[in-house]
């Protein structure tokens, strides 16, 4: 039994569960994003006293790395750093955009694209294959009428995650499909049992937050 702790505090939405490898055996939700640092601490806690599970009867911790909310990211890998380094766990840190890929799958026929909204127009996004595998590593960019046109006349792709209604609201494509799926810790859940199998662990000194966009403060310099 692989018992392992997953955290998502990445977007909107936080979860937290606990997983007997992708299997996941209970979970707990917080839709108030400005509390996802104060709630996610008491969560774990109760999680572990509602399963019986201790600290030390983790295997491993796994943490949605982003990119997402910069609060956000934060509070995760922090709180899965302190948790590993306490109880002396390996880490693993997943991509916020696979996890969302994860949570539409089963609508996608061939490539899957996730959108998270970065304000504006821009978005972070990827394209995964059926498979999951990375077809185009995440990155940033502004949304047009042309977007993905190149991709759209030979795939057919599934848009999903919270800047998809951006994209959906000046898109018509016969091979673009739109999934309202929302991505949880039960869907990092079933990434996160694959990597604890290939002992895929990550730094715990030196991993941080997956921005793709350094943090833009206005003031700075003034």
């Amino acid at each position: 039994m692989s018992l392992i702790l997953n955290i998502d505090t990445a977007l909107e939405q936080a979860s937290v569960c606990l997983a007997d490898g992708a299997n996941v055996i209970s979970m707990e939700e917080n839709g108030a994003q400005k509390d996802h640092a104060s709630w996610v601490h008491p969560a774990i806690a109760r999680l572990l006293e509602l399963n019986g599970k201790k600290m030390a009867d983790l295997s491993a911790v796994a943490v949605s790395i982003g990119p997402g909310s910069y609060t956000g990211l934060r509070v995760g890998l922090a709180t899965a750093k302190g948790i590993c380094y306490a109880a002396g766990l390996p880490l693993i840190t997943v991509p916020t955009l696979k996890v969302i890929a994860v949570s539409a799958l089963s609508e996608a026929t061939e490539w899957i694209c996730p959108l998270i909204d970065a304000r504006r127009m821009e978005v972070f996004s990827a394209f995964y294959g059926k498979t999951l595998s990375e077809i185009r590593a995440a990155n940033a960019e502004v949304l047009d009428e042309k977007s993905y046109t190149a991709e759209l006349s030979t795939h057919k792709i599934l848009f999903c995650g919270n800047g998809m209604q951006k994209l959906q609201n000046m898109l018509s494509h016969p091979n673009a499909s739109f999934s309202t799926a929302k991505p949880s810790a039960a869907h990092l859940a079933r990434l996160s049992a694959d990597e604890y199998l290939q002992k895929n662990f990550a730094d715990l000194a030196y991993s941080a937050p997956l921005y793709i966009k350094d943090f833009y403060f206005p003031n700075a310099g003034k």
